[in-house]
């Protein structure tokens, strides 16, 4: 397709085209108001002064009959302007007037009419005329009107208005719709460009935004957003994918040990036993992880929005603290709760709980301190802060030093070397993340110099909680 075919196939100059009409259309309205109004003016200063003439004539019939009138009607008639005058006999002959020529019949109908007329010693057209006839006593007819030049010159200066604003409007409307329709259509082409590189695997190429902060460039952000979106959601997939393959490899392996051991010949029962029930373990901690994953992928669809209540998130903060209280003790820590009263959120309590109580064993596996003379409590706490709720878990372990670490681990299946003994599959803090990210909310981790500070920041709700 040519570049002058594209123009004219885009929407915008479609569109300048159709405003173009409408606008014309639009002035042919008003011009066409404006002659009619000045038509019905002039017709009715004709009118008048029509009537004016004839007043006077009038006056004169009456004060000397025939002789005084045929007197007034020659005296005027050689005035110049545009007033007709003609009286005659019963027989249509002309007495007195500057009419030459008449329409046919108009003398025999008394009344007002518009006619054509030819002035005394003129040689040209019949002109057009509106002109009253009036029968007097003795047969005689008395005409009097007015030329109509005035009003066909007039019309004539509308018509030629009305088609020259026309062109002049056509050939406006055309150059500033195809102008306008070049730049949009260069800024298409140009996201066009970028979408086709795109789709051709150059996935860091975004679309160009021009910084004027119009509809396309509102759109070209959206749009990139959304290819950051996706991009993201790429990457996490195939790290989901390569972590799956590196962090299962060994679970699995175990569990094919196992069941080996299990199928030994000279095994006895107790070690068979034994076998299984290390392979009964093995899975279970599979299908945890497998629950894991299906749970991260269900909240980042946002799948589980059904059931969002208002409530009281410090009665629920602290009824989980209560349930971990024991497990603290028997690692040889103290977990102490302190909370602001009145913390409303608007939010799944089942999957803020299970993000609070995922926070919780984390500090209780990591958060224990290697200094026996230092303190080993974890601190559950929640308050407002601006326009957020914060359910803070804070721990006096070893913690986190490198803050790119702290961003790292919230990934899924991601440990740190001093983590790599301990229990676990590497997906605890990622959902939280995507439980927080559901709610429209973050995770934070911080310092607590030493140990760990995770911050889980909630919007707060202004609606009153609803009864645990």
């Amino acid at each position: 397709m040519t570049a002058l075919g594209k123009l004219l196939r885009t929407t915008v100059f479609k569109l300048s085209l159709a405003y173009l009409v409408i606008f014309a259309i639009g002035c042919g309205l008003l011009l066409g108001r404006v002659g009619l109004t000045a038509r019905l003016f002039i017709d009715e200063q004709t009118a008048e002064t029509i009537d004016a003439e004839i007043n006077g004539l009038s006056e004169a019939y009456g004060r000397g009959g025939i002789r005084r009138l045929v007197d007034a009607v020659e005296r005027r008639s050689r005035q110049p302007g545009s007033s007709l005058y003609l009286v005659t006999t019963f027989a249509g002959e002309s007495i007195v007037g500057n009419v030459a020529e008449i329409s046919t019949g108009v003398l025999e109908t008394p009344g007002g009419s518009e006619i054509t007329y030819k002035r005394v010693g003129d040689e040209g057209a019949a002109h057009p005329a509106v002109a009253r006839v009036f029968v007097l006593p003795g047969g005689f007819r008395l005409l009097v009107g007015r030329d109509l030049a005035d009003r066909e010159a007039l019309r004539g200066i509308l018509v030629r208005t009305l088609l020259t604003s026309l062109v002049w409007l056509t050939v406006i409307g055309v150059s500033g719709g195809a102008f306008v329709a070049a730049r949009v259509l260069k800024r298409v082409d140009a996201m066009n460009e970028s979408a086709r590189g795109i789709m051709l695997g150059e996935m860091s190429r975004r679309l160009p935004m021009a910084g004027t902060g119009d509809e396309l460039d509102r759109l070209a952000h959206n749009l990139n957003d959304m290819l950051d979106r996706i991009a993201q959601l790429m990457i996490g997939l195939r790290e989901v994918s390569d972590n799956i393959a590196h962090d299962l490899k060994t679970p699995l392996t175990r569990l094919r040990n196992g069941a080996e051991a299990a199928l030994r010949v000279d095994a006895g029962d107790t070690e068979r036993k034994a076998a299984l029930e290390n392979i009964i373990g093995e899975s279970d901690g599979l299908i945890r992880t497998f629950d894991a994953l299906l749970m991260i992928a269900r909240l980042e669809a946002g799948s589980l929005t059904e059931s969002m209540t208002d409530f009281d998130i410090g009665a629920a903060a602290r009824d989980v603290a209560e349930l971990y209280e024991p497990s603290a003790e028997e690692n040889g820590m103290t977990l102490v709760y302190a909370g602001e009263p009145g913390l409303v959120v608007r939010a799944d309590r089942d999957l803020v709980s299970r993000a609070l109580s995922n926070l919780i064993d984390n500090a209780l596996k990591y958060g224990k301190s290697n200094n026996p003379d230092a303190t080993s409590d974890i601190r559950v706490e929640t308050r407002q802060v601006g326009a957020s709720v914060e359910i803070i878990v804070a721990d006096h372990g070893a913690g986190i030093p490198d803050a790119a670490d702290r961003t790292r681990v919230l990934d899924r299946f991601v440990r740190l070397e001093a983590s790599r003994s301990a229990p676990g599959s590497g997906l605890g803090l990622s959902l939280v993340a995507a439980i927080a990210r559901l709610h429209k909310g973050a995770l934070r981790l911080e310092d607590n110099a030493p140990g760990l500070r995770a911050v889980l920041a909630l919007p707060a709700s202004v609606q009153t909680p609803t009864p645990a």
